[in-house]
Parts: structure tokens; sequence; C-alpha cells
């Protein structure tokens, strides 16, 4: 008689049987259940699954470590002279022009455009175009005769610059260079040099910066010329020089005012000539003589601040009347006082 089957339960899912030998006969082939494995739990809808992290010390061994500083060597200068610099030691043109010539584009180096603050050798070969050529051509210097009262540059305590006398009515009747006043003349006009505001004689004033530079320039050598009327106001007077007076009157207490030459000491003299000091910097040789028995020619070839007042203070003179008579080979001649005039292109300082 043949045993009967365990039920089966809806819930339980069975698993495909392996296959089996065939059972002997008379006796029927049994399937045992086999549970399947759990399904895991559902993830609510939303979260991120579950990071899983390491324990502290692997993460630690994980890290990479921070690289040792590096140190770094300073980059050296860079080599070559600047090349504003460079157009101006070769007469081309001044620094400033030479950045407005580099801002237009008109100069090369080795036939590419250069850049502003740009270096170069001297086996760097450097052109410029015409058009610069052409606007350099359009710059005038003015010669004036500055009267006292005006100061060089620009305005200060209530004085007027000299370029304020730079007009079509003051320009001199007998000017021989064949310009005329136009307004964009006055553009970039700069004093060449300066006169103190109770100093009087020629002024230049210059668009053009190789004028600038050759007069003014560090390696200026050209000199220039005054006629300095002095009273000596004894050895007892001798100054230290620092700090220059203003031109002064001629009173009576002066002790010397007329012939003062016959009393001066030659020492004196020689001592204006070379041996004198300003600011700490022994003073370049000058010529100095004696024009009349009250006035003294100065020829100088630099032109420190109030150079000729603390110069004759060393000595114990006063300077009562300074003006400059020449520039280089550019004479004041018979320009009026507060008038002007063009240097021409054949003139040269």
């Amino acid at each position: 008689m043949a045993e009967p089957r365990p039920p089966r339960s809806p819930s339980t899912p069975l698993e495909p049987a392996a296959p089996q030998a065939p059972a002997a006969a008379g006796r029927p082939l049994l399937r045992r259940p086999v549970l399947a494995a759990p399904r895991p739990a559902a993830r609510p809808v939303g979260r991120p699954p579950p990071v899983v992290r390491p324990p502290p010390a692997e993460r630690i061994a994980r890290v990479p470590a921070k690289p040792a500083p590096v140190a770094v060597a300073a980059s050296a200068p860079r080599e070559g002279t600047r090349l504003n610099k460079r157009l101006a030691e070769l007469g081309v043109c001044s620094r400033r022009e030479a950045d407005d010539w580099i801002a237009h584009g008109w100069v090369y180096v080795n036939g590419a455009v250069a850049e502003m603050g740009m270096r170069v050798s001297p086996q760097d070969k450097i052109t410029v175009e015409r058009a610069a050529q052409r606007q350099q051509d359009k710059q005038v210097t003015i010669l004036l005769h500055k009267p006292m009262g005006y100061v060089s540059g620009q305005a200060e305590d209530g004085h007027e610059p000299a370029a304020a006398l730079i007009n079509p009515r003051s320009q001199w009747r007998e000017d021989q260079s064949g310009l005329r006043f136009s307004p964009p003349q006055l553009r970039g006009l700069a004093p060449a040099g300066r006169l103190d505001i109770d100093s009087v004689g020629l002024l230049v004033l210059t668009q053009d910066g190789r004028v600038a530079r050759q007069l003014i320039g560090e390696d200026s050598s050209v000199d220039k010329e005054y006629l300095v009327r002095v009273v000596y106001e004894g050895a007892d007077a001798l100054r230290s020089g620092e700090r220059a007076q203003p031109l002064q009157e001629i009173d009576e207490r002066d002790p010397v005012r007329t012939n003062v030459q016959a009393v001066f000491p030659q020492a004196l003299l020689e001592r204006l000539r070379h041996g004198l000091s300003l600011d700490g910097q022994p003073l370049k040789p000058a010529k100095v003589d004696w024009q009349n028995p009250e006035q003294l020619r100065f020829v100088l070839v630099e032109g420190k601040k109030r150079q000729i007042r603390r110069m004759c203070e060393q000595v114990g003179l006063k300077v009562v009347g300074l003006k400059r008579i020449r520039i280089g080979r550019i004479t004041l001649g018979a320009l009026p006082v507060g008038q002007w005039r063009f240097l021409s292109a054949n003139e040269h300082f």
C-alpha cells in the first residue's frame, strides 16, 4: 500500500529537483522541499545606499601624504635694456616718446611689433615706422625771454607758468624760422631746464624729447652761460650754501655794493671755479670770471636747484640779479623780454 504525500504549502517555493536514478520498482519518487534565500529588505525610496567606511586605521593609510615643500630660487632679472631707454640712448626720441610710439605699434624689434616694457640687447635690430618720424617732425622748440615773476614749470604759489606767455601776440616779429603759432604746439610743451621765479633770460620749452634729453639728460654736456650781479657781504657772511635765499635788493647794509671785484679775494674766486659741494656732492668745474666790477660771468655744465645762488653764498656773495644769456650754441640775443621765437631747423644746441 503506497505512503501518503505530504501536503504542499502554497507559500513555500520549491527548488527544482536534480535528476535522480529511477526509484526501485513499487516505490514512488519523493521531492525534498528546499527553502530559497530570503529577499533583502526593500530600501526606502529616495535614500542613498549606505556607505560602508573602512576602519580609521585603514582610512589613514589611504590618505596620500602631502608633498614636502620645494625651495624655489628667485628668478634672475631679465637681461638687456628696456626698449624705451635704448631708443633714448640712441638719440631717436625721449623715453616718453618711445612709450607713445610703442603703444601706437610704430616700433619693431627683429621684424616683430614691439611690446611695452620689453627688453632688447645690442644685437637686436630696432626699426621705427615713418609715421613716428613724421609726428616728430611736427614738434616744435620755443625760445622765450622769461621775465621775473613767472615759474618755469607748473603754476605754483599763485604764479603763472612761463608757457602762459606763448601766444600769437607775443611771437617775436623778427622770428626767422618761417613757422607760425598754432594751438597744437602747446600740447606737451615743457621746459628743458629751469629758471627761478626771480631770474630772467633764455628759457627753452620743447615738445621734442631729443632736445630735452640733450639739454637736461643725465649725460648732457651742453653748457649754460649766466650774468650774475653780486654784492660782497664779507668773510663773516660765509654760509653753508644748503639753503639759498631768493634775489634781494641792494641796500645800505651791504658792505660792498660797488667795485666788488676790487675787494673780493682771489682765493674765493678759485673756489667758485672748483672746490665747492652741494647736497654732499662735489660740483663739476665751472668757468667764473668778472664781467665788470659788480657782475660775474658763470658758465656751468650742470644745473642743480638754485646752484649759482648757493655757490655764491658759500663764499660770502649775495646774488641780486641773474640772467641766462646762452644755452649751448643758442644765445638770447636781441629777443625782447616776454617774447619768444621758434628754434629754426638749421639751429642746434
